[in-house]
Parts: structure tokens; C-alpha cells; sequence
């Protein structure tokens, strides 16, 4: 079986997840009496702001740890939760560094290239 199929195969299986898990909701959706729903759409409304405001707050403050951080230029560690602090990536115009190469040998063993990875993502 080649790559491709592979592919296939493994969209065939999301797909047949995504169906098993569609299916079970529906059989949850069915046994919902309609006073049922009504009182879960009271529950969501009722806890929609309080979620709203707290969505907010963790928005505000996670921008102010983050602004923070960049200013300190070091990781920093609460008891629960880390702000990571990365250096700028360096990139380079490599059409051009290849090019320079063959004026410039040199240049080739300043070069590094890192192993390739594979994700999966959606066509």
C-alpha cells in the first residue's frame, strides 16, 4: 500500500469517527425532552456573561504577562503556569546565501539544515 493510500485509509477513519460521534449526539439529542432543552438554553444563557467576563480577564491579563515577559527577556514560573520566553528565530534569504555560496565556499559550512517533519492537515 503506498503513501497515498495510506492518505485515504486515514481520511476514511477520521470520517468514521466523526460519523460514530455525530451519531451518538444525535441519540443524546433525541431523548432531550423539549423542557429539557429549554432549561439547558436557561443554563447556558445564564452562564454566558459570567464566562464572557472571566474569557476577558484571562485575555487582559495573559497579554500583560506576555508584555511582560518580552520586557524581562526571561522565562518566568508561577505556581501553576510558565511563560516561556523563545529568542527570535533567525532566517535567512537562502536563494541568495546559495548563491553567495558559489562565490564564497566558505559559506557552506556555516549551513545547517534540520530534519524534515511531516503533519497531517485537512485538503
Amino acid at each position: 500500500m503506498n503513501t497515498n493510500d495510506k492518505l485515504d485509509m486515514l481520511a476514511d477513519l477520521m470520517a468514521e469517527r466523526d460519523a460514530i460521534e455525530l451519531h451518538k449526539q444525535e441519540l443524546r439529542d433525541a431523548i432531550y425532552t423539549s423542557e429539557i432543552k429549554a432549561k439547558l438554553a436557561e443554563i447556558d444563557a445564564e452562564f454566558a456573561e459570567p464566562q464572557q467576563v472571566v474569557s476577558d480577564k484571562i485575555a487582559a491579563l495573559e497579554a500583560e504577562v506576555r508584555a511582560d515577559v518580552l520586557a524581562g527577556g526571561e522565562t518566568c514560573k508561577g505556581s501553576h503556569l510558565m511563560a516561556v520566553w523563545s529568542k527570535g528565530r533567525v532566517s535567512c534569504d537562502t536563494k541568495k546565501l546559495d548563491g553567495m555560496m558559489a562565490l564564497i565556499p566558505a559559506l557552506k559550512a556555516a549551513r545547517k539544515e534540520g530534519e524534515p517533519s511531516v503533519s497531517i492537515r485537512k485538503v
